[in-house]
């Protein structure tokens, strides 16, 4: 029998070692960690396009101001656009395109119908850190057409059991008992011979939210919000080594939130300024929720015959539920119209599996190759609930996809990258009826909505990337990178709103995919105590796909046109005396669509693609061995659309967060927006015209919280 273990085995030691030193001294400095989001199992700073690791440390940072997490995202990731403080992530961008959501590598992201609600399916208490590649990839197959955001989650540290306690208190600056919102969060952790562990749940209670002004912010009985709402999220990981080599673990995770469906919205009046708002009313139907449960198991083995080979085999079951409305889904055939109370729910199972080999050390130690193979089927369908009708019939959508990557070592100076992913993707849609409304013809109650013949299109494409990185001297590298990426438009849009009869999914034009060609370069600059990265890019996509509001109804449809998207990120670091550091960040992104589809553009990309140009500002400093604050400063800047009614008159935000270690524990402080800025959300400036969307963003918020660790 074995002896004890004394730890994880040592390149896991190593890697996690390396991170918490960090962390602890500069968490803005992660050179030696892996990019567990690469495929090639990439070193930071290594990289041939942008990658931003943020930090466990840096999480606590921004979660003791604010719950959203959104607004962390935006905080941290100047290209991501600014959060619109509700449950829905639609219009939420990265460098104006839609990131691939990630857990531990899982895909949280339904490509068929996407929900916007693939941000909200983890607790980031369970998060040690979230990786972000920016810029169109395939490295993970479908729907990363923005990047890449890889939330890994935490696993067993130390070689003993370890438990966490924390509890927090979020209030408005009035103190309404309306508004107070908690949360709880326990852990436990620990190895015992051969097998490691880790359980761990999460509480959280949320109050409604006030503008500056005292208001209440309107609840989006629609989309769905995150105010007056309870989650709770509970994971349980086992590991077992083999071998110092060779690790087996089961990963499950169930996330939930629910609204508590105690308020509705009051419209307000766009044309005088006039903000939605919120009463104190039951809501109709059933509650708005996120229900997801995700689970993995993996394999990884760092010496097979000289080789590192990893295995996950994965599932997801995600259920999005959305408002009940009583006049966008009316049907004459069940009821009169204006009396059907009628809401939606996104459902969507996925199974796949992934496998990688990384042989390293060729050709005298200068080439690296990866291999792999992704496995992925999704079932996806819109159910109306209330009268179990298919809005978007049942899709599947089976995809297989190997690909090649290599790493050359050139010079000791220049490094080149390049692999191609070949994709074959097929969906299978059976029969169907759309619902009543669709039916252009206008037809008698008598008559259902328009037939549609089913069908099993597929598509296939070999997607290639190639970059260089070039060490100028031992401080200076710069970097240049071409990645393509691959997506769907939104299938469920497409499929639910065919009006003409005599359509085959077969033939329809719209279900082509997106192919995304990504190019960058920049330098990256590391001089003791400066840290300095800039980057331009640009994102074209020959059949994009683009969301615009029908005028008549306020519903968004599926548009296919050529996009352009071109921008700049610049991110500047100083550590100007120990445990003081300074930082800035800087993006900007602009995108053109063809309107009149003569293959060139010439119209301005809206505010559901683009984001404003984003400034952050911060400070973060060690006062002592126990005390620190961070303190940033965000700029949103004015922008304007062709459509003079959606400008964006920009806004600032201030936030400060304060630690102070006790003898038992540790005690944290938070103020968001402590000027208590009065401001409407970029979303609802910009990206929509409807008055019961008009919100305001939250004013001055006061969190206070305390954490245990034993």
């Amino acid at each position: 029998m074995r002896p004890p273990r004394l730890g994880l085995p040592a390149a896991l030691l190593s890697l996690t070692m390396t991170t918490v030193a960090m962390a602890q001294n500069d968490p803005h400095k992660l050179d030696a960690v892996t990019v567990t989001a690469s495929r090639s199992q990439e070193k930071v700073g290594e990289t041939p396009q942008k990658v931003t690791i943020i930090t466990r440390q840096q999480l606590d940072e921004q979660l003791a101001i604010t719950g959203d997490q959104a607004q962390v995202l935006s905080n941290l990731i100047p290209s991501f656009s600014p959060s619109r403080q509700k449950l829905s992530g639609a219009g939420q961008t990265l460098r104006g395109r839609a990131p691939l959501y990630m857990v531990d590598g899982i895909p949280q992201s339904n490509p068929l119908r996407p929900g916007s609600r693939d941000g909200y399916t983890l607790d980031l208490s369970l998060v040690e850190r979230i990786e972000v590649i920016h810029g169109a990839t395939a490295e993970h197959g479908l729907g990363a057409t923005g990047g890449i955001i890889n939330f890994v989650t935490r696993r067993p540290q130390g070689t003993q059991t370890r438990q966490h306690a924390g509890a927090m208190l979020t209030s408005p600056d009035d103190f309404d008992s309306d508004g107070l919102g908690y949360k709880l969060n326990y852990r436990l952790e620990g190895l015992h011979d051969n097998w490691d562990f880790l359980a761990g749940v999460t509480y959280q209670s949320r109050g409604m939210f006030y503008d500056a002004d005292g208001k209440t912010i309107g609840v989006d009985n629609a989309q769905g919000d995150i105010m007056d709402s309870q989650s709770h999220d509970v994971m349980v990981k086992v590991g077992y080594w083999i071998d110092d080599n060779q690790n087996v673990e089961l990963s499950i995770n169930r996330f939930f939130l629910e609204s508590n469906h105690d308020y509705q919205e009051v419209p307000g009046d766009r044309d005088i300024g006039i903000p939605t708002t919120s009463r104190k009313a039951a809501g109709l139907g059933d509650p708005v929720n996120n229900d997801v449960w995700t689970s993995s198991l993996s394999y990884k083995n760092m010496n097979f015959l000289g080789n590192n080979i990893q295995a996950q085999l994965y599932t997801q079951r995600f259920r999005a539920r959305y408002g009940a409305d009583t006049t966008y889904l009316q049907d004459p055939n069940i009821a009169p119209t204006g009396t059907l109370v009628e809401q939606s729910q996104n459902e969507s199972d996925k199974v796949g599996a992934k496998f990688t080999l990384i042989r390293d050390g060729l050709l005298d130690d200068r080439l690296k190759l990866t291999t792999g193979l992704d496995l992925l089927q999704d079932e996806t369908r819109q159910r109306l609930i209330q009268t179990d009708r298919d809005w978007v019939p049942e899709t599947q959508f089976r995809n297989i996809a190997p690909f090649l990557q290599a790493q050359y070592k050139a010079t000791d100076r220049i490094t080149i990258h390049g692999g191609a992913r070949y994709e074959y993707a097929k969906l299978n849609v059976d029969d169907f009826t759309t619902i009543y409304q669709y039916n252009a013809t206008n037809p008698p109650a008598s008559k259902p909505g328009v037939a549609v013949e089913g069908g099993n299109p597929s598509f296939d494409d070999t997607l290639y990337n190639a970059g260089v990185t070039f060490q100028i001297t031992e401080a200076v590298q710069l970097f240049a990178n071409y990645s393509e990426g691959f997506g769907m438009p939104d299938v469920g849009r497409v499929l639910r709103a065919i009006s003409v009869p005599g359509q085959s999914v077969d033939t329809f034009l719209d279900l082509r995919p997106i192919v995304t060609d990504n190019k960058e370069a920049g330098i990256r600059v590391v001089q003791g105590p400066v840290d300095f990265e800039v980057s331009y890019f640009r994102s074209d996509a020959d059949l994009g796909s683009r969301l615009s509001e029908n005028p008549a109804t306020g519903v968004f449809e599926v548009q296919r046109q050529k996009t352009e998207i071109h921008g700049a990120e610049a991110s500047l670091g100083w550590a100007f005396r120990e445990g003081h550091r300074l930082g800035a960040s800087y993006a900007h992104v602009s995108g053109k669509y063809d309107s009149d589809d003569d293959n060139h553009v010439d119209t301005r990309m809206g505010a559901r693609d683009i984001p404003p140009d984003h400034l952050t500002l911060s400070w973060q400093a060690r006062w002592t061995d126990r005390f620190s604050t961070y303190l940033q400063g965000t700029r949103y800047f004015s922008l304007d659309f062709n459509d003079p009614e959606k400008k964006f008159d920009g806004y600032n935000l201030f936030d400060l967060s304060l630690a102070y270690r006790l003898p038992k524990g540790q005690l944290n402080a938070g103020i968001e927006n402590f000027l208590d800025q009065d401001y409407f959300t970029y979303f609802s400036q910009s990206a929509t015209t409807r008055s019961d969307q008009y919100f305001k963003g939250r004013g001055r918020v006061f969190t206070i919280g305390y954490n245990l660790d034993f």
